[in-house]
């Protein structure tokens, strides 16, 4: 089931949440969380870049020319970042995925949910990043998916956007797609978190698939019967 999340004046602006992942796609994510209320920490692997981002007020590597909202925060010390929010959102390639959940565990808190937009399947196991991150950190954790498809760059611009936020916590769900809510980005719930998983997957490949056909002079048919089918 998916369902539009309702008016934005039930949106609770107090939550406070880790966005892990200063790439383009973590930055464009604590740029809409921070702009719709949130109280968002940014955090990254490298204190160098996350220090270059807090004094420019830019993430010029990834995206460069945006300013952040000022009331983004950073920090370079992941304990210090998972400790000052209730909420965790890992936004890192799929390939590091379980290197920062390996790292995330020792330290999350009982209370504290994780929600990713990572996209793809475990690499070497090819399990759900769901199934990775219960084998980790326990099948009663509220766990959440936050996919597209969407592009980092106009997220960042405040283009309008739309992802839906999939778990089988309707609760966490509705409370992280809430935090996104907002402007020109819409967020949507889903209890299908296979589904949305395995959608994040495929499309990369369909969207190969048809930039091939678009190599090869095959035409909006195809290139629409690729995309329908999909």
């Amino acid at each position: 089931m998916v369902a539009e999340i309702p008016d934005e004046a039930s949106r609770d602006k107090a939550i406070r949440i880790a966005v892990l992942g200063a790439g383009s796609w973590g930055s464009a994510l604590a740029m809409q969380l921070a702009r719709s209320g949130a109280h968002c920490v940014l955090w990254g692997r490298s204190p160098e870049h996350i220090a270059l981002m807090k004094k420019s007020g830019r993430n010029d590597r990834f995206l460069p020319g945006i300013a952040f909202p000022e009331n983004l925060t950073f920090e370079s010390t992941l304990e210090q970042a998972l400790a000052s929010t209730d909420e965790v959102l890992i936004a890192v390639p799929t390939s590091a995925f379980t290197a920062v959940l390996d790292n995330v565990a020792a330290s999350l808190r009982d209370d504290q949910g994780l929600s990713w937009a990572s996209k793809g399947l475990e690499p070497g196991s090819g399990r759900f990043l769901h199934q990775s991150a219960q084998s980790r950190l326990g099948k009663e954790r509220a766990l959440a998916v936050v996919t597209g498809p969407s592009f980092a760059v106009e997220v960042a611009r405040s283009l309008p956007t739309a992802v839906t936020v999939a778990g089988t916590d309707e609760k966490y769900c509705r409370k992280i797609a809430q935090a996104l809510h907002g402007g020109s980005f819409r967020a949507y719930t889903s209890d299908d978190i296979v589904g949305a998983e395995l959608g994040g997957a495929v499309k990369n490949v369909l969207a190969v698939a048809t930039g091939i056909s678009d190599g090869l002079c095959f035409g909006n048919n195809a290139r629409a019967a690729l995309i329908t089918r999909g």
